[in-house]
């Protein structure tokens, strides 16, 4: 960045000399004879014998005077540099966690701007490469027969604010696997409700599309597919217990019926998160999940 002003450079010091006149103290004028100021500029310029040579032992031909040549614009720049790399990747956050098949899943993400808290990052599943012919073997049995594979997805979220007193957040999250040639678009809608006592009801409303596309095989065109899914959810929570009752249900394009399901969360302390559901699906089927979490921020 320049910067520039109606002075100028080359006005910069007398501007500098003007300030520190202005703000130098008043003193009593005193007047020097001028026989004297001849006296005293005399015996200054002329070195007494006594004063120590400190150039003596210093060779004035060998200095390297190209020390002093230093671009101003130079030196912000590399400040500036010195000051990114130290805080840290420019912002970026990286996260990795090591599966039992010796992947790791890496996840990376970075705030782009605060308003509507606007984030963008990828989600990537990095395999390792056998260097052996036991690693290999391992991996495949590890793996169900085969190698893992790497893959990753894009994806973009932000979270505005809701419309008066219809819905109190908006969330949007767009996700992209060009492996999978899969995407996705969707955006929920948030009310929460205060209850009698210590109660709180949070209504969510879902709406997401997802589409899915075919590589093209010999004799056979490539085709797109998409799918339409809406989800609607209710959660109380009771007060300082950390329970919460969660009943829900979603309908998509590719089932012809709700889907219901119900559920509890509960917290526990230092982060730790316990929840189990219950639900219905396309089959006909009941499917049932207990799982627990563990977050901490520092």
């Amino acid at each position: 960045m320049e910067l520039r002003t109606g002075f100028g450079w080359a006005r910069l010091p007398l501007l500098a000399a003007a300030l520190l006149f202005a703000a130098a103290p008043e003193a009593p004028a005193q007047t020097v004879p001028a026989a004297q100021a001849d006296d005293e500029t005399e015996a200054a310029a002329v070195p007494d014998a006594s004063d120590p040579d400190i150039l003596g032992d210093i060779d004035v031909d060998k200095l390297d005077w190209s020390q002093l040549n230093t671009d101003a614009d130079e030196t912000l720049a590399a400040k500036t540099r010195a000051g990114k790399s130290a805080s840290g990747n420019d912002g970026l956050n990286w996260s990795s966690n090591t599966r039992a098949n010796g992947s790791s899943a890496v996840t990376v993400k970075q705030s782009v701007t605060p308003f509507w808290d606007t984030r963008i990052g990828a989600d990537m599943t990095v395999a390792p490469e056998p260097t052996t012919m036991s690693e290999l073997l391992a991996q495949k049995a590890a793996n169900g027969g085969s190698l893992p594979q790497s893959s990753g997805s894009a994806w973009a979220a932000a979270t505005a604010p809701g419309a008066g007193a219809i819905w109190d957040k908006t969330a949007v999250e767009a996700r992209i696997d060009p492996g999978a040639e899969s995407s996705k678009l969707g955006a929920s809608l948030t009310k929460s409700l205060p209850l009698s006592g210590d109660y709180s009801l949070t209504l969510q409303n879902g709406y997401s599309v997802f589409q899915q596309g075919t590589a093209p095989i010999p004799g056979v065109a490539g085709r797109i597919t998409r799918n339409y899914e809406t989800d609607q959810t209710a959660k109380v929570t009771i007060g300082d217990t950390g329970t919460s009752l969660i009943a829900g249900q979603s309908l998509s394009t590719a089932d012809d019926r709700w889907l219901r399901k119900l559920g509890a969360e509960q917290k526990l302390t230092d982060g730790v998160t316990i929840s189990g559901s219950i639900g219905e699906t396309a089959q006909g089927a009941t499917s049932k999940s207990l799982t627990a979490g563990f977050k901490k921020s520092w």
